[in-house]
C-alpha cells in the first residue's frame, strides 16, 4: 500500500534508537523526508548512518537537542521551522516506589514526556493550519490506561499525553489536520534488550526464558505473550501519519499485544 508520504517532511523526537528509530525507518521507506532527533550529535549521526545503511536513498536530516528543556525545543524549531508530520516520541521512565519519588523526578518526567510534545505541537500546528494539512502523533503507552504501580509518575505522564492529543484534535474540526495517540505495549526496544540480557545473566538462563517469565508474572494479560517488535509499532504510526488515515482523529490507538483488558 502506498501511504502517499512522498514530499512530506516529518520530525520524530527521541528517534536515535528503539521505537523512534523504527518510525524514522518506516516513514523514510514511504518517501518522507525525516528529521532524526537525539540529545547528542554522536547518537544522531549513528542513527542516520544506520538508516542509510538499510535505505541508501532515504531523505534524512538530524537535529541534536534535549527536548526535555525549553532551550532544546527552541533549537529544534529554529533549525526546522516547518514540518508536515510531528511524532512526539521522546520519553523516559524509571521504576521507583511512589513514596520515594521526589518533586524533581515528577517534574523531570513531565518535562520530557509531556512538555516536549506540547512545545513542538504548539509551534508546528501554526504551519499546519496555514497549509490545512498535518499530522501530530503522541507515542504514549499502555501504561496510560494501566498505571504501573512501580512507576506511577511515568504512567501519569502517558495519560497526560492522551489528554493533550485529544484536546488538540478538538480544535481541529473541519480541517485536514489530525492529532492522535499510539499506545505501544511492552516492546523490544533498546532499553528492553539491556533489561532482558541483564536478567538473563543474573538468573543464569537464556533470554527467551526471561521473556516467558516476564509475561507470565508481570504482563499475564498479554495475548501475544511476547514483546512487540519496534517495527510493528512503527508501521501503525506511519499509517496514522498518512493521508490514508484522514478519518482517524482524536483517537488513542493501541498496539499493545492485548495487554489492556478492554474492548474499546
Amino acid at each position: 500500500m502506498d501511504l502517499e508520504l512522498k514530499g512530506r517532511v516529518a520530525l520524530v523526537s527521541g528517534s536515535t534508537a528503539g521505537i523512534g528509530l523504527a518510525i524514522v525507518e518506516s516513514l523514510a521507506r514511504e518517501g518522507a523526508e525525516v528529521i532524526v532527533n537525539g540529545r547528542t550529535q554522536a547518537r544522531v549521526d549513528a542513527a542516520l548512518a544506520e538508516v542509510r545503511r538499510k535505505q541508501p536513498d532515504a531523505r534524512l536530516r538530524g537535529v541534536a537537542a534535549d527536548l526535555g528543556t525549553r532551550e532544546g525545543a527552541r533549537q529544534v524549531v529554529a533549525l526546522v521551522p516547518h514540518v508536515d508530520i510531528l511524532v512526539n516520541n521522546v520519553g523516559i521512565f524509571e521504576p521507583k516506589p511512589f513514596e520515594e519519588i521526589p518533586d524533581e523526578d515528577w517534574l523531570r518526567l513531565f518535562d520530557v514526556n509531556v512538555m516536549s510534545g506540547v512545545r513542538l505541537s504548539r509551534h508546528y500546528l501554526r504551519g499546519m493550519r496555514e497549509k490545512d494539512w498535518g499530522r501530530i502523533v503522541f507515542i504514549s503507552s499502555e501504561s496510560a490506561l494501566q498505571i504501573p504501580v512501580e512507576m506511577i509518575h511515568y504512567g501519569v505522564t502517558k495519560t497526560a499525553q492522551l489528554s493533550v492529543a485529544r484536546g488538540i484534535a478538538e480544535g481541529l474540526q473541519g480541517t485536514n489536520i489530525t492529532a492522535n495517540s499510539v499506545l505501544p505495549g511492552p516492546t523490544r526496544s533498546e532499553g528492553v534488550e539491556v533489561f532482558l540480557k541483564d536478567l538473563s545473566r543474573q538468573q543464569g538462563v537464556d533470554v527467551a526464558t526471561v521473556e516467558r517469565e516476564f509475561f507470565k508474572s508481570a504482563r499475564p494479560s498479554s495475548l501475544i505473550q511476547r514483546f512487540a517488535r519496534t517495527e510493528e509499532v512503527a508501521d501503525l504510526v506511519a499509517f496514522v501519519c498518512s493521508p490514508r488515515a484522514s478519518g482517524i482523529n482524536g483517537t488513542a490507538l493501541r498496539v499493545d499485544g492485548g495487554v489492556v483488558r478492554a474492548v474499546a
